[in-house]
């Protein structure tokens, strides 16, 4: 039986604006319309969105999702090529963190420099962040990777 798209949004668990966006982005195909110009969908279109949702909740990015979409139906794809995807997907969250790890040090050592006390115009915080100096972040990433490689020989 064919579903509207406030029973498909529903089921699937996000909104209506969002199943159009998916259609529109082609992660999910324009279903035919009804007489009275409603899309009518299959039933099937709520396992496909909510695949969707798992994906996003893993970190895959929607064009990355379009991918592993593509490799389901393509029948020369292995669970290699789908295991390739995945390792990628790891590898670019690991360089998140790393990034973050960064942020939380240079951040660490903002707060660590300031007593929390004294006028706003003296707060080492602020004028670290009014310096010429733009890699503070950076450098801290840096360092993170450095003591992370140093650690693993």
């Amino acid at each position: 039986m064919p579903l509207t798209i406030g029973q498909v949004a529903e089921r699937s668990g996000i909104g209506i604006e969002t199943v159009r966006f998916y259609e529109r982005k082609g992660l999910v195909e324009e279903p035919p319309r009804a007489d009275s110009g409603y899309r009518q969908y299959p039933e099937d279109v709520v396992a496909r969105i909510r695949f969707i949702r798992r994906a996003k909740e893993l970190g895959f990015k929607l064009s990355e999702i379009s991918q592993l979409l593509s490799l389901r139906v393509d029948p020369d794809t292995t669970c290699a090529d789908v295991k390739n995807q995945t390792e990628l997907k790891i590898a670019d969250v690991e360089e998140k963190i790393r990034v973050l790890q960064g942020i939380k040090t240079a951040l660490k050592k903002l707060a660590a420099s300031c007593v929390g006390t004294g006028p706003t115009s003296e707060c080492p915080i602020l004028e670290s962040l009014d310096s010429q100096d733009e890699g503070l972040v950076r450098k801290e990433s840096l360092r993170h990777e450095d003591e992370t490689t140093n650690r693993s020989f």
